[in-house]
């Protein structure tokens, strides 16, 4: 009896504490697939998010905009304040927060830390968009990636971009997630060059270049290493794609790779979502405009499956899909890589393809690939893949969700679309099943998606079709027939308004909040009365 009283103290207590059996969001899409899913939501249902119900609880501000994707840690002991849940923020001012998570009064109405990487008296200040000739990002970028949280030692990572007495820079930094300050050995400037044979004898070394290379995708840890993805800023030449992967302990370069030694461009944006990666540590991407010649190692508008090399510095190119009009989408400026890839959740052993990826580009073609035959390059069709659905939704800027069998696309000038997938034949349904009430000009929102297990689903967007110029509108649909609109922010516009839209910017749902980045501001949303 006493053991059994003990075990209901013990219960109690985990419970109490804050962050108590929560879920954490530590990385780009929540997982390393990037399938937007958090289903440990038992808070958030579609019986309460309702305008009467679910609403703005409160917002912080912040010294710049906020691209990135807001990270969550729950029961976090900030030395000297207490034990927290921590949302994490950053932004193009080269700023870190950590916010308490659930209130903004008494000693949680200010960040319980900030760190800055600007120094303005010593010339260390962030990059004008005027300087990068980009008014992509306006009026300064600073870190624009979400970044990455490594639970086992507390350890965030960050890149920020930085101009230092008319020199530009770009570093990694590694942060303790409970004060903000650096570790050891942290930050690293990004160096790199790589070393290509061209045609008889000749080698020539290309560079990483600070200035023109923009780095976007959010960042990947794995295998205890931090992954790097880079593109360029509005094509401004010259650039490649780059990927990088650093040692998340010593911060030591382990490699390096472009993606057009051979020639130009194919620069890895994917609207902001990480690399993704499976089990066995292969990392996929997809790159944009650029050179192709598999031959060369030029891969321009392609899926790519690297991996970390045995030796030496370079990573190895295992596996690709380019399609088949390649270079007419390379000339029309419809990147294969606008959007970020989709792993599957591992089929069974009996399954016709165990391993699957979905990318979706601007063209609004729809691939589905075996992640362990690629299929390369066919110049006829596109017959080597799983499945190609030519132009089945608008243009993808954005990466789709996943849950229960159903695939989530926000593409621009389209409304939401729901597909299904089939286990039994590892093939998509050819059109959508569900489409939501709304359309969403560009750029289209990523949706994700909160449920507990296979119950009480909702996907979430943000429509940021007024960037610039209004507010972003956060909708929540049910995920199991998204012509369902649940609630949307403009329903009570003078309550609920979550500040500036800011394009690409995704939502984090952790532990019955929603956590939505916007200009200048992070905006907390939540059951109203409940705190």
């Amino acid at each position: 009896m006493k053991s059994s009283i003990w075990a209901v103290l013990i219960l109690f207590a985990i419970w109490s504490i804050p962050g108590g059996a929560q879920v954490s969001v530590t990385t780009s899409r929540n997982d390393n697939s990037r399938d937007g899913q958090n289903l440990s939501e038992t808070i958030l249902t579609p019986g309460n998010v309702n305008v009467a119900a679910f609403g703005k609880l409160f917002s912080h501000t912040v010294d710049g905009d906020v691209y990135a994707q807001p990270l969550y840690v729950p029961n976090v002991t900030v030395p000297g304040l207490g034990v927290h849940n921590l949302v994490y923020v950053v932004t193009e001012h080269d700023s870190v927060y950590a916010f308490d998570a659930d209130s903004n009064t008494g000693l949680n109405s200010a960040p319980l830390w900030h760190s800055s990487f600007v120094r303005p008296r010593h010339g260390i200040t962030t990059v004008s968009y005027l300087d990068l000739n980009c008014p992509t990002i306006i009026p300064e970028v600073g870190i624009t990636s979400t970044p990455v949280i490594d639970l086992d030692t507390g350890t965030m990572y960050v890149l920020a971009r930085t101009k230092e007495n008319g020199n530009y820079v770009q570093r990694l930094h590694a942060l303790d997630i409970a004060t903000g300050e650096e570790r050891s050995g942290s930050p690293v400037m990004i160096r790199a060059a790589v070393v290509v044979s061209g045609e008889g004898s000749t080698r020539r070394s290309i560079a990483f270049d600070p200035f023109h290379e923009a780095q976007r995708a959010g960042l990947l840890l794995q295998n205890g290493g931090v992954y790097i993805a880079w593109a360029s800023s509005c094509d401004n030449k010259p650039f490649h794609g780059w990927v990088m992967s650093y040692d998340k302990t010593t911060l030591q370069q382990t490699a390096a790779w472009i993606s057009t030694p051979q020639g130009q461009d194919g620069g890895i944006w994917q609207s902001g979502t990480g690399l993704s990666a499976d089990s066995d540590f292969n990392v996929f991407f997809a790159t944009g405009n650029g050179t192709f010649n598999s031959l060369k190692g030029d891969f321009g508008d392609s899926v790519i499956k690297l991996v970390s090399p045995a030796g030496g510095n370079n990573f190895q190119v295992a596996d690709y899909f380019t399609p088949y009009d390649q270079s007419i989408l390379n000339n029309i400026d419809s990147d294969v890589g606008s959007g970020g890839s989709l792993l599957l959740p591992d089929q069974g052993q009996r399954a016709p393809h165990q391993h699957l990826l979905i990318q979706v580009g601007k063209e609004g073609s729809i691939y589905l690939i075996d992640r362990d035959h690629m299929g390369h390059y066919n110049p006829r069709n596109n017959h080597q893949i799983v499945q190609d659905l030519e132009n089945a939704i608008g243009g993808l800027w954005s990466t789709p969700a996943w849950w229960n069998n159903n695939v989530y696309f926000g593409s621009i000038d389209d409304n939401l679309s729901q597909f299904t997938f089939d286990p039994a034949t590892g093939l998509l349904s050819t059109s959508a099943i569900h489409v939501s009430p709304t359309r969403f000009g560009y750029p289209g929102p990523t949706p994700s998606i909160s449920a507990n297990g296979t119950s009480d689903a909702i996907l979430w967007a943000l429509q940021t079709d007024a960037f610039g110029q209004g507010s972003a509108i956060l909708h929540a649909y049910d995920a199991t027939d998204v012509a369902t609109e649940l609630y949307n922010s403009s329903q009570n516009s003078s309550r609920d308004d979550p500040g500036g839209a800011i394009k690409f910017t995704v939502p984090t749902v952790a532990n019955g909040k929603v956590y939505v980045p916007a200009m200048r501001r992070l905006t907390v949303y939540g059951l109203l009365g409940k705190k």
